[in-house]
């Protein structure tokens, strides 16, 4: 069994900075493309970041600039580097990974529980 753990969410001012972190773990044979989505309240999970297990990143264009992902692929971990955070960027961000369990031939799509994060003053 596969799961995907996200730490890392609170509550901080406008302009602030967090980091959130997801971990994978379970019986893994390989893990491709992971990411962070979001959803806000009333609006639909979007894609904030992705990275490829290359290292190729691609960003919503509202967080281009202010966001990093990273991941460390011996860790099987993902993170994501908020700085310069808005109100809009309030949501529950969730950590995705395309991952090939073990025994399977393809990757299935695994997604964390959730983590809030809250900007606001």
């Amino acid at each position: 069994q596969v799961q995907l753990v996200e730490s890392g969410g609170g509550l901080v001012q406008p302009g602030g900075s967090l980091r959130l972190s997801c971990a994978a773990s379970g019986s893994i044979f390989s893990i491709n493309t992971m990411g962070w989505y979001r959803q806000a309240p009333g609006k639909q999970r979007e894609l904030v970041a992705h990275i490829t297990s290359g290292g190729s990143t691609n960003y919503a264009d509202s967080v281009k600039g202010r966001f990093t992902i990273s991941r460390d692929n011996a860790k099987k971990t993902v993170s994501l580097q908020m700085n310069s955070l808005k109100p809009e960027d309030t949501a529950v961000y969730y950590c995705n990974g395309k991952i090939t369990p073990l025994g399977y031939s393809s990757d299935l799509n695994y997604w964390g529980q959730g983590t809030q994060v809250t900007v606001s003053s």
